[in-house]
């Protein structure tokens, strides 16, 4: 967690998930950094088998990355006296927030007024209030895992013809109070 708590690091996995393999120096004005810290970025993301080599252009002159994955999932530490722990949870939620808050408002702005009424109306928002217990939330996150994971796993290549990119982004954050 706390190597994806640099807004940097942040970014670029973002990049690479979104758009494909890349290098540092194509990279670096897209993230806000110069190529060598955004080659000294990937290197560490790498450590943690985040971004990997990849197969593009192996001519030798530039080393090409890509995103080990297509989204990441991560939790608090079990144990709240895991300080270092909880704290790599904070900063990494606190980054995640701070680098995609802006999301929602871009999309409204600049995607949706575009969109074919097939897809506006398969899109936006929605704000459920549920009361569930600690398992009763584990289960449904499961299941919403299970539901889609054979989109993520699926080559983009084999998604059906008119298919688009879809980010499906999701808050779960219970109140500060039990209710029962």
């Amino acid at each position: 967690m706390r190597a994806l708590a640099h807004p940097v690091r942040l970014a670029i996995l973002s990049r690479l998930q979104r758009y494909g393999p890349s290098t540092a120096s194509r990279l670096s004005p897209e993230v806000g950094a110069t190529p060598s810290v955004a080659s000294w970025h990937l290197r560490h993301l790498a450590s943690f088998g985040l971004v990997r080599d990849a197969a593009e252009g192996q001519d030798g002159r530039e080393r090409w990355w890509e995103a080990a994955g297509r989204g990441f999932r991560f939790a608090a530490p079990d144990d709240p006296h895991d300080i270092e722990g909880q704290a790599a949870y904070r900063a990494l939620t606190e980054q995640m927030f701070l680098q995609y808050d802006h999301l929602p408002r871009l999309w409204l702005a600049q995607v949706e007024p575009d969109l074919p009424p097939r897809w506006r109306r398969l899109s936006g928002l929605s704000n459920t209030r549920v009361v569930v217990g600690a398992r009763e939330l584990a289960a449904i996150e499961k299941g919403i895992e299970a539901l889609l994971a054979p989109y993520v796993r699926r080559d983009p290549d084999d998604a059906p013809r008119g298919s688009r990119s879809v980010r499906v982004m999701r808050y779960v954050m219970p109140d500060a109070h039990e209710g029962r």
